[in-house]
């Protein structure tokens, strides 16, 4: 008999948050739907990781909405767990994108991938590698064409 196992379960495997620490997170949406090609969908996931950062749980050092999926480069405070902060922007986005659809749907998968950023010194590097992300695939040929990402080390006329 073969055990199966849930992808999203075998993501928590090993997960341990901790107080400080920079986590590069993935997540995708349900189906790899291409939902965030779309303007407001994008704009309120943004907004949610903006929302998360207010408690003072986290900080957020960058961030781009891909057309089906977030990266997201945060740095834990004390208070709540990566897996609670990851819950809670994952559940009131999929709720205010549903309330702007007029739907029901299934927003996000289930789980995120995270790597912990083991230096202080790589979290600039991983902040550039990840929004250059919509350049690399072809999206747009600068990343100052491409209107959902944000990050500490960059602004928005910045032409990496």
């Amino acid at each position: 008999m073969t055990r199966r196992f849930s992808h999203a379960k075998d993501l928590r495997k090993g997960r341990y948050s901790e107080e400080n620490r920079a986590y590069f997170i993935t997540s995708c949406c349900q189906g790899r739907k291409k939902l965030f090609l779309c303007i407001e969908p994008a704009l309120i996931v943004m907004e949610e990781v903006r929302l998360q950062e207010g408690g003072g749980d986290c900080t957020s050092l960058a961030l781009v909405v891909m057309p089906d999926h977030i990266y997201w480069l945060v740095q834990l405070g004390a208070g709540r767990s990566l897996q609670q902060i990851m819950n809670s922007l994952k559940g009131r986005s999929a709720y205010r994108i549903n309330l702007e659809r007029s739907g029901r749907q299934q927003v996000w998968q289930a789980g995120f991938h995270d790597h912990a950023i083991r230096r202080e010194e790589d979290l600039e590097s991983a902040a550039r590698y990840l929004i250059q992300n919509p350049v690399r695939t072809g999206l747009v040929e600068r990343l100052d064409q491409y209107p959902f990402w944000e990050s500490v080390y960059h602004d928005k006329s910045h032409r990496a």
